[in-house]
């Protein structure tokens, strides 16, 4: 579990965090999101001990990060944006030493290296210099290295920053996979990456929360996308007269004798009666009829145009 209460950083007269609140449960896959500048880095470096808080608490499975940071840092695998790596080591050596640093035992370290190589696809490469890698196993070697001493929480900050389509999809199902037992934080500007992995997005503006939102819910209002037969001169009038609909977009196109629209529902509003009782007495037969949710894109520009 990770809880930040009221945590704010000001450098001089510059404020980068102001009274930002976060209560990540045990288990839960959280993006964090905000456009450059908007403070997550900051963040994520109080949030794993680099930086100190101006004014506020961060605690890690109910340990105070300030008060007793050796306790609480046991339990965090960090993989910044820049991933710490040497390159004239060998994956292994380096493994090794990282596992040394995090106070596994001599014993376990051989064990574990090979749990880790094997969850993160570095088995084949264990013995080869990291600058002889590709960016993607570079990363892969990143995100081992915050594996490393058992961590139940993971904080990965543009962890596929760099990458191609398919080394971006092989992370995300590195990720994926991890998610299973342990609780993750994700900064990342690729929407669709953290719609993928996320179970919530907290998005950031200049410095301040301004939405946390659950993606596993519904997000906004509900929408649905109908095809009807018939000229949409005679149809939009008719639908702007059903008191279900918030909102009616015409789609572009069409062959002239059908017309697609998008109807966002009122919550609550039993839409789809309406307008099927519409189009009956309209004599205008509906073709396709699809609910819709809104994309983690339309949740981030809806909270972030009038900004």
């Amino acid at each position: 579990m990770i809880l930040l209460e009221h945590v704010t950083k000001r450098y001089g007269s510059f404020t980068a965090l102001e009274d930002v609140n976060i209560n990540i449960p045990t288990g839960q896959v959280l993006g964090l999101l905000g456009q450059n500048g908007a403070g997550k880095t900051t963040l994520l470096n109080i949030l794993t001990g680099c930086l100190a808080p101006s004014a506020g608490n961060v605690r890690i499975d109910s340990v105070d990060l300030m008060q007793k940071p050796r306790q609480a840092k046991r339990q965090i695998g960090y993989l910044p944006e820049s991933a710490p790596l040497y390159p004239e080591m060998r994956v292994d050596a380096y493994l090794r030493f990282v596992c040394r640093l995090r106070e596994v035992k001599e014993r376990a370290i051989s064990k574990h290296i090979s749990e880790i190589a094997e969850m993160t696809g570095l088995t084949e490469v264990l013995r080869r210099p990291i600058g002889n890698l590709s960016k993607g196993f570079g990363q892969r070697v990143g995100l081992a290295q915050a594996l490393c001493g058992y961590p139940d929480i993971l904080v990965l900050d543009e962890p596929t920053s760099g990458l191609d389509p398919t080394q971006s999809a092989e992370f995300e199902s590195i990720i994926l996979e991890l998610a299973r037992e342990k609780t993750i934080l994700f900064s990342s500007h690729l929407l669709t990456e953290v719609q993928n992995v996320c179970d919530r997005v907290v998005i950031l503006h200049h410095g301040r929360i301004i939405a946390d939102k659950n993606l596993k819910s519904v997000n906004g209002p509900r929408k649905l996308c109908a095809t009807i037969k018939g000229l949409s001169v005679k149809l939009l009038p008719a639908l702007h007269t059903i008191p279900a609909f918030e909102k009616i977009d015409l789609k572009p196109g069409g062959s002239g004798e059908e017309c697609t629209v998008i109807l966002s529902c009122k919550q609550g509003s039993r839409a789809e009666e309406e307008l099927f009782t519409l189009l009956s007495g309209l004599h205008m037969p509906l073709l396709r009829l699809t609910p819709l949710q809104d994309s983690l894109e339309d949740i981030f520009f809806r909270v972030t145009e009038n900004l």
